[in-house]
């Protein structure tokens, strides 16, 4: 398909993406003006939109910022987690097993709705995730704790594979080494692996992540939290219901957890109680504590539950860093006209 002047504006964002042709002035001061006024004129319909939306329901906040790290951790920023099935392609990457739960795709629909209708076939989806990643976490979920800017330029993928997102995404029951050697596939430090786990504090899980938690020893979990929160409220319900990420945000409280967990802030809070709790065994995932056992990344886990502005600064940057994973070398890019289905 054609890229439009805007598409190559805003593409000068991302290094390597930059495409250029003559006469698109992007190098001149007066084409940088441009950039940053069509930019912001994009953030804008972004924010607005992720408003809306968490204004009628937070939690979509929490799950737009996992959809974000699940669709970059598998093949780069390309949108690939948004894809919906076809004949063609029955089993994309939302349908993995590692994807359970994912949600915010409407919320990502109606941005691009609106962006479609203001500048057509202009700005990628994966953009749009990041964007929306950015404003659900910083405007709303860390009440303007979490704060950066975005670059912009990723173009959406045309390849989504289950086996794909099961091969490259953090398991729930990972050791802190597989962990470690899992993120740094990606390019991320073991430290930047904590720094990233703090998202935690925010969203819910499946008890089929975690079950295996039921059963483990109290040396690695709350006996109290494991008995009478965790195991009651996987008994209960459906056959596979979902339990807050964070204790201090699950109408607990009772007897002796009181002392373990951040007074809450209110909401659905992205702050740095995830590492507080983590050191007094009060997480959800075998993942979690596990990061409290290695001397790799137990020093980090005490640093950012003591300096909870220290993680705010630290978080920002991971997820900076995490908006520029690339695709693989020679893949096929486009502008969607829907999040949801290639162009052709």
């Amino acid at each position: 398909m054609k890229v439009s002047a805007l598409v190559l504006v805003l593409a000068g964002g991302l290094p390597g993406r930059r495409r250029r042709r003559a006469g698109d002035g992007a190098g001149h001061p007066d084409g940088r003006l441009l950039q940053r006024q069509m930019q912001r004129s994009v953030e804008g319909i972004v924010r607005e939109t992720v408003k809306a939306a968490l204004n009628a329901d937070l939690t979509k906040g929490a799950a737009l910022v996992r959809l974000f790290f699940h669709d970059c951790f598998v093949r780069g920023c390309d949108g690939s987690v948004l894809l919906d099935p076809t004949y063609a392609n029955p089993y994309p990457e939302k349908t993995s097993g590692a994807n359970i739960g994912l949600r915010g795709f409407d919320v990502i629909d109606a941005i691009k709705a609106n962006l479609e209708s203001a500048c057509p076939s202009t700005v990628s989806c994966a953009d749009i995730l990041a964007f929306a990643a950015r404003d659900a976490s910083g405007g709303y979920l860390s009440k303007g704790g979490i704060d950066y800017a975005v670059p912009a330029g990723r173009l959406d993928g045309v390849v989504s594979s289950a086996a794909d997102a099961e091969s490259n995404l953090p398991g729930s029951t990972f050791d802190v080494a597989t962990l470690i050697s899992n993120f740094a596939t990606k390019g991320f430090t073991p430290e930047e692996l904590v720094i990233l786990s703090g998202a935690h504090s925010i969203g819910r899980a499946h008890c089929s992540s975690f079950r295996d938690r039921l059963s483990s020893p109290s040396g690695e979990i709350n006996p109290y939290f494991r008995d009478n929160i965790l195991a009651k409220d996987c008994d209960a319900g459906p056959a596979d219901p979902t339990v807050e990420n964070n204790i201090q945000r699950d109408g607990a409280g009772p007897g002796n957890l009181t002392s373990y967990v951040v007074p809450a802030r209110g909401g659905a809070s992205l702050d740095n109680s995830y590492y507080v709790n983590s050191l007094n065994s009060v997480v959800l995932f075998h993942s979690d504590w596990a990061i409290v056992g290695s001397n790799a990344t137990r020093l980090h886990v005490h640093e950012y539950a003591d300096n909870g502005t220290l993680w705010n600064l630290d978080f920002a940057d991971a997820l900076v860093k995490l908006s520029k994973l690339a695709m693989p070398p020679g893949s096929t890019g486009e502008i969607r006209k829907t999040c949801r289905a290639t162009n052709y």
